[in-house]
């Protein structure tokens, strides 16, 4: 073996020994195991994988709690409105009582039922984000005209997907819940009303207000399913996102108290060869012309 040769050996190890602490100087600043593809092709290939998937899950959740609210709003309105129908109930037996209430009994009555109305009108128009939840994907602005037009479309639904193959309808049915037009809860009302100022009596109205409340609560219980769903739903992402990030962490990152003390070695492991590289290559020429 020539002096070049051993030259060439020492330089050669001395190179390779500096790119090693190089990259756990790297590894150690970024925290990361892949700082470029060519690193190691086969993790970056699968880490890339990994991040379609969590990016994909976030999409997800973020639709999770889009209509999580979107059901809370309507959830929210249809107890408002069952609740409103109770009153609406209450007042229509005591109005129907004629032997023991007078013009005047009756007239405060159907003032209260005329306020009742707008409150239900209100709850009706319920929006999130200023779309009506009650309508599907109108844009009206409004689920009800103020002539009880349905201002939506049938078939028409607001959906969100909450998975690759699963998607949710998140808006209610307002027709199923108020009625459309002259067979509508507000046309119920304003007969009511009509009929307690006409002295007419009321009591076969009551047939009608348990028909429309019966509509409510199924709908109502359709909408809490969904939650039930949406909530479920929002669990398994939350599961299925801390695994995924477990895994890019297991292809990606470091474990920073190892690659510092891999790097110090390393560290001394150079030093040590550049003193044992001066010493073994310390000949000269001259030393062999003595």
């Amino acid at each position: 073996m020539t002096n070049a040769t051993q030259t060439l050996n020492a330089q050669r190890n001395l190179q390779l020994s500096l790119q090693r602490q190089a990259q756990l100087y790297d590894q150690a600043t970024s925290r990361r195991q892949i700082t470029k593809p060519s690193d190691d092709p086969t993790a970056a290939a699968s880490a890339m994988v990994i991040r379609s998937d969590q990016a994909a899950t976030a999409q997800y959740q973020r639709n999770v709690d889009n209509g999580d609210a979107w059901l809370n709003t309507a959830d929210s309105a249809l107890t408002g409105v069952e609740s409103i129908l109770r009153r609406m109930r209450d007042l229509t037996v005591q109005g129907a009582n004629d032997g023991a209430l007078s013009p005047e009994a009756k007239e405060s009555v159907a003032t209260e039922l005329d306020g009742l109305k707008k409150s239900l009108m209100a709850l009706a128009n319920s929006t999130y984000l200023g779309r009506t939840v009650f309508a599907g994907n109108s844009d009206a602005g409004v689920a009800f005209q103020p002539d009880y037009t349905f201002t939506g479309v049938a078939g028409s639904t607001v959906e969100r997907r909450i998975g690759p193959d699963t998607t949710i309808r998140v808006d209610a049915d307002g027709a199923a819940v108020f009625g459309t037009g002259a067979s509508s809860v507000f046309a119920l009302i304003d007969n009511t009303v009509s009929d307690l100022r006409n002295g007419v009596n009321v009591g076969p109205r009551l047939a009608e207000i348990d028909d429309r409340m019966k509509a409510v609560v199924g709908e109502h219980a359709e909408i809490g399913g969904r939650q039930t769903r949406i909530d479920k739903a929002k669990d398994t992402l939350a599961v299925g996102a801390n695994a995924l990030e477990s895994q890019r962490a297991g292809l990606e990152d470091v474990d920073l108290s190892k690659v510092l003390l891999d790097l110090k070695t390393q560290d001394v492991n150079y030093q040590t060869a550049i003193a044992v590289t001066a010493r073994v290559l310390q000949p000269t020429l001259m030393d062999f012309l003595r």
